[in-house]
């Protein structure tokens, strides 16, 4: 199967540049597509220090959807927003103030890549973290998800006044150009070991990281018993179906276990959730959506938590694609309900859905 592979390297224009993220894509735009997928051919995206977090975000929600192996290339730094302390990937609008709307939420990446097979997604990391974010990434490792084969490192910050290259990705791209890929676990290896050889591994080393290079990115995660990959070979195939069914005995079984507030069952809603966007069944969809948004809230989760907003802006998506206008009469007050208490990152997101139910009322 053809792969796909994104090149996303970002970072802050002005002072708050940590890294010069974009000059790593000329090295590896040089490779063949073939070679940077691990496939027989392959399309690939390139972001080059985008503006628009949501632009991004589209990018790679369509490369997520795709079944086809995916490999992700992501250079750049990470800072934390003031509200939540939760790691971004900073844009070229970004500043310290500004992360919150400016960045892109590593949560969102890792939310798109959460329900693809097990070894069919790749992601290749070299990223630098600003004092505050290398601080917390020492204690609370950077997530990605149990079906993500990661690899690569997390640097300090470089000295004042001093922009780094990214070294890490550089040599990765550089061992790719002679068109043989090794198998990831061993360019992983190779990419580190010129590294090390190098003086920003010193560098790595004096400011405090552990591993050399930085925080070192190297985790298979294999599916065994898991589910999940049985379910999106289902929906590549189209037996949705079969998909759902599965995915409600476990979300049942989380209920009997744990409660229909655990964490487990909710996720289990979630997985629905998306099976039947994949369905296109936007309406039942938007009321998974809502049910675990409402849920959630109800547990005591803020109006600004990630898994909060992630679900009311889900079954905002969903609403504005239900064709049916009863459907979209019934859901459109709880949904209305729920943006006055989840704002989220879109401004004016509450003003489209009043905007929109006082048409769908007009039509009756």
């Amino acid at each position: 199967m053809p792969g796909t592979v994104l090149l996303l390297a970002a970072s802050p224009v002005g002072r708050g540049r940590l890294v010069d993220a974009a000059s790593v894509l000329p090295v590896l735009a040089a490779v063949e597509p073939a070679v940077l997928s691990g496939t027989g051919t392959a399309s690939v995206v390139e972001l080059a220090d985008p503006v628009e977090p949501q632009a991004v975000l589209t990018r790679l929600r369509a490369a997520a959807a795709s079944p086809a192996p995916l490999t992700v290339f992501v250079t750049g730094q990470l800072q934390l927003d003031r509200r939540q302390r939760l790691p971004h990937l900073a844009l070229a609008r970004t500043t310290p103030a500004t992360v919150r709307y400016t960045a892109l939420p590593w949560h969102w990446l890792r939310e798109e890549l959460r329900l693809r097979p097990d070894g069919t997604t790749t992601l290749v990391a070299d990223l630098y973290a600003d004092e505050e974010s290398w601080r917390q990434l020492r204690e609370r490792p950077l997530e990605v998800g149990r079906t993500v084969a990661v690899y690569g490192r997390i640097a300090p910050p470089p000295s004042r006044r001093t922009v780094a290259v990214p070294a890490y990705m550089k040599a990765v791209a550089t061992i790719l150009r002679s068109g043989h890929r090794p198998p990831l676990e061993q360019l992983h290896e190779q990419a580190l070991a010129r590294l090390a050889g190098g003086a920003e591994g010193a560098g790595a080393v004096r400011a405090g990281a552990e591993d050399g290079p930085g925080i070192v990115l190297a985790a298979r995660r294999p599916a065994g018993a898991d589910p999940h990959a049985a379910i999106a070979a289902w929906v590549e195939s189209g037996r949705h179906g079969d998909a759902d069914a599965l995915a409600a005995r476990w979300e049942q079984a989380a209920v009997r276990a744990y409660g229909a507030a655990s964490e487990d069952a909710l996720h289990w809603t979630e997985v629905r959730a998306d099976l039947a966007m994949f369905a296109g069944d936007a309406a039942r969809s938007c009321r998974a959506w809502l049910t675990v948004a409402a849920t959630r809230l109800a547990m005591g989760q803020s109006a600004d938590a990630p898994a909060v907003e992630a679900a009311v802006d889900r079954a905002h998506h969903q609403w504005g694609r239900i064709r049916e206008p009863e459907r979209a009469r019934e859901l459109g007050p709880v949904l209305a309900e729920l943006r006055g208490r989840v704002p989220g990152r879109r401004r004016g997101a509450l003003d489209d859905v009043r905007r929109q139910l006082r048409q769908l009322q007009a039509q009756i």
